[in-house]
């Protein structure tokens, strides 16, 4: 007899999510025309980076 277990997506598909946020916070701080602007991208992108990170963490 096998025993049977469903494995969820969530935190895949949280972290892909986290990820292409981080990645558009990169493309801003890359072109965005002032320095306040570029310092708000860096910090998105470093933020999401980091939630994304912590999600493959936690749902593992």
């Amino acid at each position: 007899m096998s025993e049977g277990s469903m494995e969820s997506d969530k935190g895949l598909g949280v972290m892909l999510a986290l990820a292409a946020v981080a990645v558009v916070g990169a493309v801003v701080m890359y072109g965005a025309p002032t320095q306040l602007d570029r310092a708000w991208g860096f910090a998105a992108a470093i933020v999401f980076a980091l939630l994304a990170v912590v999600t493959v963490q936690v749902f593992e």
